[in-house]
């Protein structure tokens, strides 16, 4: 892929999203935004040496809101040609027709839109063609393979490169947008030890391909994992203490974020109502939310209503600081906009200790999660429940890998009984989370 992988430039963009809100208005629209995207890219993967599958990305998509008071209606296309952007503004002119008035609905306040679009470097194609990109994902495949004979069986290797770009623009005079890119390596494989299968994986995804881990680290790390996983045994159903080791502890972090978000707080359907300012995680814990982080893959110069974006706390010495509010929220719980229309953006939780190792032997004994299963969190209750696999610890030593376990406790409490955070975050997403260490939870076993 090249910096010209894509089929439209950026004053075309624009002016498709000029045209929709220029006929929106004059159709009768108090208010309305639109935004035009395009993305491309490949997607590869090979399996016990040979091509799987490849797949082509090429798809591009409008997309128009209108305003008619307080009735909003919504429509997309596919097709950019006048006649359809025609007839995207009468779809939903006529979906808002038919809705119900909604006092809260409407665009961002002109106050909050953003007034200096800053260059992140998101954008940053791989020049890399099908070719390379096979033979990548062979050498991925083979350096875990090669890990060890207890390997049996491989569910792939796969490269993808991705690139998109949009403009975003409302009836407020508002228009920017610009391009990004996403890269990734996945490998996952199967061993067998006694006639019994375990199967792991492993992945680099970054925005620039300069910062992804090789192919053969990758390979290498799928395959390690892997077979760290045979001999797993059961552990007797007791209260002990729970590593949630980087990237499944970010999901903790995750279902905190749901948690503050303006849906969840205007609907009451969340543990955290009215919790501004309440201790909620231990003094030394800070969570930082920071949109600016160059190549961050939660990065971004404004939210999806153009609204500004600004680094700011969420946790602060324990307390929270900041919910998650995009305008409607925002009105509906008589706020501001947090400038997260579209969700979170690079969310930093502080650490206390250097590396993993530290966590493990400050624990003693317990239990390491290194995967999670099932969906049995309950958001408004904060009651947790989850399948788990990971491992044991012993004398502060992992002595072997464990399944069939189940891990369960209250969020709220789990947040309170934070000992520990290691500086090892594995960046797979807008979350930077450490290994996290809980105080005690129920581990269910035998």
């Amino acid at each position: 892929m090249t910096k010209n992988s894509f089929y439209f430039d950026v004053a075309t963009l624009s002016d498709i999203t000029q045209q929709l809100i220029a006929m929106s208005l004059k159709k009768g629209a108090t208010a309305c935004d639109a935004e035009v995207s395009e993305g491309s890219g490949f997607t590869v993967t090979v399996r016990l040496g040979q091509i799987e599958t490849l797949e082509y990305h090429q798809d591009k998509q409008i997309n128009i809101t209108v305003y008619i008071g307080k009735r909003r209606g919504q429509a997309s296309s596919s097709d950019f040609s006048i006649q359809a952007l025609s007839r995207a503004v009468d779809a939903a002119f006529d979906i808002a027709r038919f809705t119900a008035s909604d006092d809260f609905s409407g665009l961002i306040a002109p106050s909050m839109l953003c007034q200096s679009v800053v260059d992140l470097d998101l954008f940053n194609p791989w020049s890399v063609d099908v070719n390379q990109a096979v033979a990548l994902a062979k050498t991925c495949e083979k350096a875990g393979q090669d890990v060890s004979s207890r390997i049996v069986n491989s569910d792939g290797a796969t490269l993808s490169t991705l690139t998109h770009q949009f403009i975003y623009a409302n009836s407020l005079g508002f228009c920017a947008g610009y391009p990004t890119s996403r890269h990734r390596i996945l490998a996952s494989f199967i061993a067998e030890q006694d006639g019994a299968m375990q199967s792991d994986s492993w992945m680099s995804l970054a925005s620039c391909p300069d910062e992804l881990a090789s192919a053969d680290q990758v390979g290498k790390m799928a395959g390690n994992r892997t077979i760290q996983r045979l001999g797993a045994k059961q552990i007797k159903t007791g209260q002990y203490p729970v590593l949630f080791a980087s990237p499944v502890s970010s999901s903790l972090i995750a279902h905190l974020i749901e948690a503050l978000s303006g849906d969840k707080l205007y609907r009451q359907s969340s543990f955290l109502l009215d919790s501004l300012g309440v201790k909620l995680m231990p003094n030394w814990i800070n969570l930082i939310e920071d949109p600016f982080i160059l190549r961050g893959l939660g990065s971004c110069p404004f939210d999806a209503e153009g609204a500004v974006v600004t680094q700011r706390s969420i946790i602060e010495q324990g307390c929270v600081a900041g919910y998650f509010l995009d305008s409607y929220a925002a009105r509906r719980l008589n706020m501001k906009s947090t400038g997260n229309a579209g969700g979170s953006h690079n969310i930093i939780l502080q650490h206390s200790h250097a590396t993993l190792d530290e966590l493990i032997q400050e624990m003693t004994q317990g239990v390491i999660v290194t995967e999670l299963m099932g969906d049995g969190v309950n958001l408004v209750t904060g009651d947790y429940s989850q399948g788990a696999i990971g491992f044991w610890i012993e004398k502060g030593k992992i002595a072997y890998p464990i399944e069939e376990i189940t891990i369960a406790g209250n969020l709220r409490q789990m947040l309170q009984d934070i000992v520990a955070v290691a500086n090892d975050a594995v960046i797979w997403g807008s979350l930077r989370v450490g290994s996290i260490l809980i105080k005690s939870m129920t581990v269910a076993g035998k």
